[in-house]
Formats: C-alpha cells, structure tokens, sequence
C-alpha cells in the first residue's frame, strides 16, 4: 500500500530566522506521525539549515531545482552532486514555474530528471496543464508529452525511484479550484498510462496532487485512490497548516 507522501516547496521565500521557527514547529508535529512521509524543499541558500536542522528528525529535506549537467561554465545553476553535499534526498524537476517563467522544455525537464537520479536524489517530477489546455480538450495530451519523454529517455523503471506530482496550472493562485473528482481524473490517467508499460511501477509509484492543497480539503483530495499526498506550496510556509495537511495523510 503506497504511504501518503507531503512535501512542501518553499519557493522563494524564507529567512534563517523565519526558517528556524518553521522548521522547529514542523519537526515537533511530525514527530506524532508515523504513517506520513514528509519533505521541506528549500531554497539553495538554505539547504545547510535544513541539513543540520533536520538530520535525525523524520522530516526529509531537497530541492527546489537541479542542472541537467555536472559542472561547467552555467553561471547560477547548480548540480545534483551539490546537493549530495547537503544530503538532500529530493529536487523538484519541472515545476510548473521553471516550466512557464523560464521556458523549461519537455526535453529539459527529462534530462533534469535523469540527472536527478544519475546522483540518486529521487526527483519530484511536475506536469500539468494550463487553463487553455484544459478548455481545449487537451488535458490529456499535455500530461502524455510531459510523462512519455522522461519515460524514453530514462526508461519506465526509472519511476520506480521517483515522485509524480500532478499540478493543474489553472488551479493555482487563479481562484479557481480542481475537485476532487477532477484531479482523480488525471491521477487515473497517470497511472494508466505508466500501467500500458508495467503494471508494478504504476502501482507503486506516488502521485502527488499540487493544486492549491489546503487544510480544508486535504482530507477530501487524499481520500481519492489515486492521489498520494500533496506538493504543498503556500500552507507549506504556516507551520499549523502544513502539519494539518501531513495529518491528512497519517
């Protein structure tokens, strides 16, 4: 039975001060729960105080990007064996974000991906679709590229060692709210397509949801058979809000 699976993407917010007293709370709450996995996924600069905070703790820590390449002259980025050196155990790859604001392509996202694992960090794999795809018919088609290139590129066993994290970019900081029923729908599809390639990685394989969980409706979304857990972007930042969604899933 696949465990629910909360993390939480800091975006670019934070402090060393802020962090502290986010990270102190988090720990003390998620030390009641023991059928939850939790993750923080921080800002680069702030990856040794989630090390030296969390180390021992049950709450996992990675990060919010990774380069497709080991080193070179790519003035910014930063490697998967960097974040080795902070012993993160998570980056997202593709958040619909990177994908948007800085032109992300499929084909970036995948190498990403493989860079990821190549340096066994277990990377968060993000697709979605926009509102004009959703309108157009093509919800579908959209998630089918994201999925199929990391899938040919590194082979369908590598989401074995992965997370899927489903974001409705029309659900997020829009107003406008994906139900249950409609993120299930495309946690099903996910699946079933992974399914036409080996049916044990689509059993096992998490599937995040990230549109907009709150505590309000965590219980209701996780409770859908194919949504397993959340990529908590706001409530990731209040402590009380956080934790009420990771006991959603416990």
């Amino acid at each position: 039975m696949r465990r629910k699976f909360v993390a939480g993407n800091w975006k670019m917010h934070g402090s060393m001060v802020e962090n502290k007293a986010l990270l102190d709370a988090v720990i003390a709450g998620m030390s009641q729960l023991n059928t939850v996995d939790c993750a923080v996924c921080v800002p680069y600069p702030y990856l040794a105080q989630a090390q030296n905070m969390l180390t021992g703790s049950n709450v996992m820590w990675g990060a919010q990007d990774v380069h497709q390449l080991e080193k070179g002259a790519y003035t910014g980025e930063v490697s998967a064996e960097m974040l080795n050196d902070f012993g993160c155990r998570y980056a997202i790859v593709g958040h619909s974000e990177r994908r948007a604001i800085y032109g992300e392509t499929n084909l970036v996202v995948a190498g990403k991906f493989a860079a990821a694992q190549k340096a066994k960090l277990t990377p968060i794999l993000c697709v979605g679709e926009t509102l004009d795809d959703r309108e157009g018919g093509k919800t579908e088609d959209v998630v089918a590229a994201q999925l199929d290139i990391v899938i040919e590129m590194c082979g369908i066993h590598a989401l074995r060692n992965s997370v899927l994290a489903y974001e409705p970019v029309w659900a997020i900081g829009t107003g406008k709210t994906a139900s249950p029923e409609q993120a299930q729908e495309v946690h099903a599809f996910i699946r079933h397509r992974i399914a036409g390639h080996d049916a044990s990685v689509a059993e096992r394989v998490i599937i995040q949801y990230g549109g907009s969980v709150k505590p309000g409706n965590a219980a209701e979304l996780f409770a859908m058979p194919d949504i397993d857990g959340g990529l908590i972007g706001g409530a990731a930042l209040v402590a009380e809000d956080f934790l009420a969604i990771c006991r959603a899933g416990n």
